[in-house]
Formats: C-alpha cells, sequence, structure tokens
C-alpha cells in the first residue's frame, strides 16, 4: 500500500523526535512528621489563641519555639533549590518558554513567513521566511494536518550555537521537500503585521494590501495561535499549535531539526 505525504510526515516525525511527555510530578512531597502527645499539644493550640487575643505587656519577651526552626529551616533550602533550577532552565530556553504565541504571515502571491514571540508585545525570538508560497501552505492548511520540518547541518570542527540562531534550513512541509528558509531579523515592515494581529489571540484572517506591494502581491494572510515549545536536545525543538478546549481545528507542528 502506498505511504502518503502524511505518513511519512509522520515516520519523520517519530524518526526524528522521540518526545516524552512530561508527566506531572507528584503534587505531595515527603514532609517532615513532628510528633507531638495529646497534652502538649493542647497546650499549644491554648498559647496559639492567646497570642491572637491578647497582647504581650511591654518588656516581656516570649521565646520562639524551637521545634519550628527546622521546617522553616527546610522550606527556605528547598525555595533556594527551585529558584537556581528554574534559572538555569529559563537560559536553556533561550528567551522563549513552554509557551509562546506563533503568527504565520504571507501575501496571497508571496512567501510564508512565520514568527515567534514569548509575549504579543516583545520581538519575535524567532522569524523565519519560507520558500513555500502562501496559497499552497493554504490548501495544506485545508487538509486539517500541517507538519513543517526545518533542516540545518551542523559545522564540522566548530561548537555548535543555539538552534533558533541557525540563519539557513531545508524545508519539509508533510513530508515534501519546499526549498529553503532563511532566518532574518524583524523589518518595520513585519513588526507592522504583528502590531496588527496583537489583539488576535487566536484565528486567522485577511488584513488589506497597502500601497504598490499590496496591489501587485495580493492581501495579507494570517493565522495567529498560542504554540507549546518542546526541547528534545540542542539539536531539536518543535512547537506544536493549541487548541482551545481541544476544538477539531487544523494541527500545525513546526520541527526544528540541527543534523
Amino acid at each position: 500500500m502506498a505511504k502518503t505525504p502524511h505518513d511519512s510526515s509522520f515516520s519523520f516525525s517519530r524518526r526524528h523526535f522521540n518526545w516524552r511527555k512530561k508527566v506531572d510530578e507528584d503534587e505531595e512531597d515527603d514532609e517532615e512528621i513532628l510528633t507531638f502527645n495529646s497534652s502538649s499539644h493542647c497546650e499549644e493550640l491554648e498559647n496559639d489563641q492567646e497570642l491572637r487575643i491578647t497582647m504581650p505587656a511591654a518588656g516581656t519577651t516570649q521565646s520562639v519555639p524551637r521545634k519550628k526552626t527546622l521546617p522553616i529551616l527546610a522550606f527556605s533550602k528547598l525555595r533556594s533549590a527551585l529558584t537556581v533550577f528554574s534559572k538555569s532552565r529559563s537560559a536553556y530556553h533561550s528567551g522563549l518558554g513552554t509557551r509562546v504565541v506563533g503568527t504565520l504571515f504571507g501575501y496571497r502571491r508571496g512567501h510564508v513567513h512565520f514568527a515567534f514571540q514569548e509575549d504579543a508585545k516583545q520581538n519575535p525570538a524567532l522569524l523565519i521566511e519560507l520558500a513555500t508560497p502562501t496559497s499552497v501552505l493554504v490548501r495544506e492548511m485545508a487538509s486539517g494536518l500541517v507538519r513543517i520540518a526545518l533542516e540545518c547541518e551542523k559545522k564540522a570542527g566548530k561548537k555548535a550555537g543555539k538552534l533558533l540562531e541557525e540563519p539557513l534550513w531545508r524545508t519539509y512541509c508533510n513530508g515534501k521537500k519546499c526549498g529553503y528558509a532563511s532566518r532574518r531579523e524583524c523589518r518595520p515592515e513585519d513588526w507592522k503585521v504583528l502590531k496588527a494581529v496583537e489583539p488576535v489571540s487566536m484565528g486567522a484572517g485577511v488584513l488589506p494590501g497597502n500601497g504598490a506591494a499590496g496591489s501587485e502581491i495580493g492581501e495579507l494572510m494570517y493565522m495567529r495561535a498560542r504554540f507549546e515549545r518542546v526541547v528534545g536536545s540542542k539539536d531539536s525543538e518543535a512547537f506544536y499549535m493549541m487548541n482551545p478546549d481541544g476544538s477539531g481545528g487544523p494541527e500545525l507542528s513546526i520541527y526544528l531539526l540541527r543534523v
């Protein structure tokens, strides 16, 4: 039985992306258990009630129970460890978190661009221009499933930089080669588009062309959504479009590979 482009794209993603869904860790952690007898426990409750109702006389000092020191110290150390771990993870993610804003846009007779932003008001951390015509991508999206894979070459004898900073990529759309894509800085005309769709959290539409450029290559089409970012390694990342409430909208995945 002949393989469809969708089948080849699925095998491609399985071969290069052995993603594991991170299972939420147990919410209950081991806690230190302090044992009290019934009489001392009652005395402590009475003392707590007295502290809430009456103010101590001037010059009177109250000793802090020593048994509360250990849990507070343990919690402080745990919080410090989590803070360090969080900072190291955010540095590894190169300015993008696990939830990003993704925008695909392009003139009807032009090429597709896609941009990923940490926040809709910030400059894009990644902006790539594909060789794929916008009209072709629109047809693929109508099928309900689009997988775009971008591959770049490892440089022999050189230390690999950040994956999102690679300048040139081979492009595959649903398993079919679609030329090359290039990373570039956000230009004023790109930023104008992103500002125009900034209020849109999720959806697709058309912006009127302006000036001579619009009359030559048609209206500007866009699609905007939240994406889940998954980092496989320093040489592989993926962005999965998130459909709200599990609605049956189109499925779009973008893979970045350094091979």
